[in-house]
């Protein structure tokens, strides 16, 4: 056995992180959005950040099969490519934050941002969202510098997108492309600058099985009709996510 492998299967809260990633899955395959929401806050109690990252990241391997044909076919293309090929442009600025800053300071930024980004959601957020494609732009670059430093590239492009009048087969399409293929580009950025080892690599391996189950689980369950059952479900676990993660607790 690798004894990268060994280092993984020792990764202290290993079976917490697991059942963390199932959870993180489950909500994006119901909901379309919320993986990262729930996975870092919960995940950075037991890991470093930049592991939580880039373990995460390769688990998101996972929603190519399962969440992202259904998405692909609903999404708005050219807008979902448009955000992603910002986020690219900017990712190693967040990523670089990610390298020089405190580990507390960021495991207090992604709780913060996560609660930040439900409390908006539960005051309705509707606010019109004006300026066609240098407004597109702008998200998907922001969306890089955050997800690149917290890990989290959801909520520029949820609040963005729940701004907007498309179809809420549309918006859901574009959420998951766009988180899936984003995560799916962090890892290498990652590896550019010194952030991913063999451990890594293995911790990533081990929480795909958790989160294909998860996000095919919750794929399954998901149904137009009900998706005000499926959106409260996810407010609350993202709460209780953002509460769990925040640094004061220990």
């Amino acid at each position: 056995m690798p004894e990268a492998l060994d280092l993984a299967l020792a990764t202290p809260g290993l079976i917490w992180v697991c059942a963390a990633s199932f959870l993180a899955g489950l909500v994006y395959g119901f909901a379309g959005f919320g993986s990262a929401l729930i996975f870092m806050p919960l995940a950075a109690i037991f890991l470093p950040p930049p592991l939580a990252i880039a373990a995460f990241s390769l688990s998101a391997l996972a929603s190519l099969v399962t969440v992202i044909p259904r998405a692909w076919a609903a999404a708005d293309k050219s807008q979902t490519l448009l955000m992603v090929g910002m986020s690219l442009l900017t990712m190693p600025l967040g990523i670089a934050l990610l390298r020089f800053t405190p580990e507390v300071t960021i495991r207090t930024a992604v709780c913060v941002l996560t609660l930040v980004t439900l409390a908006a959601l539960l005051a309705g957020w509707k606010v019109p969202l004006r300026g066609g494609t240098p407004l597109r732009a702008a998200v998907g670059a922001l969306a890089g510098i955050t997800g690149g430093s917290t890990g989290l590239n959801g909520p520029p492009v949820i609040l963005f997108n729940l701004g907007s009048d498309q179809p809420v087969a549309v918006t859901r399409g574009n959420l998951a492309c766009f988180l899936t293929f984003n995560s799916l580009l962090m890892m290498p950025m990652m590896w550019l600058q010194g952030l991913i080892d063999g451990p890594a690599v293995w911790l990533g391996i081990l929480l795909l099985l958790p989160y294909a189950a998860g996000t095919f689980s919750g794929a399954q369950l998901f149904a137009p009709e009900r998706a005000g059952i499926y959106k409260g479900a996810a407010y609350m676990l993202i709460g209780a996510a953002g509460v769990m993660g925040l640094p004061l607790w220990g």
